[in-house]
């Protein structure tokens, strides 16, 4: 169930830009939290990059600052509507995480900043296998999100933080694996000419903030 705070966060612009901003406070402010999983991304010439669940295009607005073909998909139109007016210079589209309306193996680069905690358990598996479809062999995808803290000192603010904006889907995030389902949905991890062992995924996760985010890149063979 969602709280007030979450419908506000929502509604008002404002409001979510600056929870947002005191939230990534803790791994040195939004710029970097907005970009933990781009690190060692290459930058090669006509790269199709798409920005999963682009939202208000927080993330989308560092997306063009590297790539010069970035797309925005999300399913809320009044999102899509701030982003074209926040970051003009990508192309958005309106669609569905699970039932992309993109061809098969089109982007060379998928990347999701804090959205797959909003999704149920089965529409989380159907958006990594949409990713799956639309990466190009060899393509990347990257993502980061919540993940439960290794270390206790950043339970109590982590918690207090899904209580206040975030739904039930983003407690059992905590208690799934992503790197399991992005095993089961076909990803390596590493030089993708490898086959798809659970060391080699279990490197392409980095924690921070004590455990609470997990930024993760992985390859489509």
């Amino acid at each position: 169930m969602a709280t007030i705070l979450r419908d506000w966060s929502y509604r008002y612009q404002w409001l979510y830009d600056g929870i947002s901003r005191l939230a990534a406070l803790t791994v040195g402010g939004e710029a970097n939290f907005r970009q933990l999983a781009l690190k060692n991304i290459p930058i090669l010439p006509n790269m199709q990059v798409l920005d999963l669940c682009c939202g208000s295009g927080q993330a989308t607005a560092y997306l063009v600052d590297r790539f010069s073909q970035v797309i925005g998909l999300d399913a809320s139109p009044r999102s899509l509507q701030r982003a074209q007016h926040h970051v003009p210079t990508a192309t958005y589209v309106e669609g569905w995480a699970e039932a992309m309306p993109f061809s098969d193996e089109q982007f060379d680069l998928v990347h999701t900043s804090a959205a797959l905690h909003e999704m149920k358990p089965d529409q989380l598996r159907q958006i990594l296998q949409e990713v799956y479809r639309v990466l190009k062999p060899g393509g990347t995808f990257t993502l980061v999100d919540f993940h439960a803290p290794t270390n206790p000192l950043f339970v109590p603010g982590l918690y207090l933080f899904l209580l206040l904006f975030e739904t039930e889907t983003s407690w059992q995030l905590l208690h799934t694996n992503l790197l399991d389902l992005l095993h089961q949905a076909g990803f390596v991890g590493g030089d993708p000419s490898h086959l798809c062992e659970e060391t080699k995924l279990e490197t392409a996760r980095t924690l921070y903030a004590g455990g609470s985010l997990q930024a993760i890149q992985v390859k489509k063979p």
